[in-house]
């Protein structure tokens, strides 16, 4: 890709990230002046383009996940503390986009320390605009995917517990341990030098072939429900969050990467192709079994 359409696509995604600055901006609390949705909202671009100087420096993606972590507990953890008056429901949303990203930034960081690299790098970060490109995908990532909780944390609430409230966490919970027990499972499945070649097909994954990016959408649709009554007005073009991580796991760099991939690993082995027939891609579905 050229420079130039390299620039563009930068651009766009700036352009695009601006309007759901704007969008998550309106109806919202303001500190001197300024948005406190807007000010919590470019964390996540700040804190990658920051630690991209580094990176390209020394030539290492090593960072990269841990810094999205830090993004998102940056953004929710800043918003409710310049709430001038937090409710109940504010603090859960931190409290739940928080456990997220810690869980998932230090599995993501043990899982690249054990493995030395992130392949997924090995052509770009020798690039300086391609990496750039990446850092500032990071940025939107966590702008997307928390700006309804962001939205819902940064408005003037004194919103109680409610049925959607109640729904949203239940369903967070279900998400949050399904990728939690998903993620475990594939972990010890690798420890084992034996299965170094070999695919993942029991636990969890005999359900489905990505049920942690089944509980992750899972998670960010129940931040959404819990998030929706407290917003207004534009700040409802937010709900865009748990839209994102779908499209963004199913269509994106998620499924489509990860078949590719096992595809050329494990495509023309007869149980690989058995396993594809017989399990769900995403959702998980049990496995019945018949007595001959």
């Amino acid at each position: 890709m050229s420079t130039v359409k390299l620039l563009t696509v930068i651009f766009s995604i700036l352009l695009f990230s601006s309007g759901i600055l704007m969008a998550g901006s309106a109806s919202g609390i303001q500190i001197a002046g300024i948005p406190l949705f807007f000010l919590c909202g470019v964390c996540g671009f700040i804190l990658h383009w920051t630690l991209f100087v580094p990176a390209f420096v020394f030539q290492t993606e090593r960072y990269f996940d841990l810094t999205g972590s830090a993004s998102f507990l940056t953004t929710v953890v800043l918003a409710l503390a310049l709430n001038p008056d937090p409710s109940p429901l504010q603090l859960l949303l931190t409290i739940l986009v928080s456990i997220w990203a810690l869980r998932l930034g230090y599995f993501l960081y043990n899982r690249i320390r054990k493995a030395g690299k992130d392949s997924r790098f090995d052509d770009i970060k020798n690039k300086f605009w391609r990496f750039l490109l990446t850092w500032t995908l990071g940025g939107a990532w966590v702008l997307f995917t928390v700006a309804a909780a962001l939205a819902a944390i940064t408005v003037s609430s004194d919103r109680e517990f409610d049925l959607l409230a109640i729904s949203g966490t239940i369903l967070w919970l279900i998400g949050f341990v399904i990728e939690l027990i998903a993620d475990s499972q594939k972990s010890r499945f690798r420890s084992v030098p034996e299965n170094a070649n070999k695919f993942i097909n029991t636990g969890l994954w005999s359900w489905s072939r990505h049920p942690n990016y089944f509980g992750e959408i899972l998670l960010w649709l129940g931040i959404a429900i819990i998030a929706f009554p407290s917003l207004n007005g534009w700040q409802h073009l937010t709900l865009i969050s748990p839209l994102f991580v779908f499209i963004l796991l199913t269509r994106v760099s998620g499924i489509p990467l990860l078949e590719q991939s096992a595809r050329k690993r494990w495509g023309t082995l007869s149980d690989y192709q058995n396993y594809v027939r017989k399990t769900s891609v995403l959702f998980p579905v049990p496995r019945v079994t018949t007595k001959q």
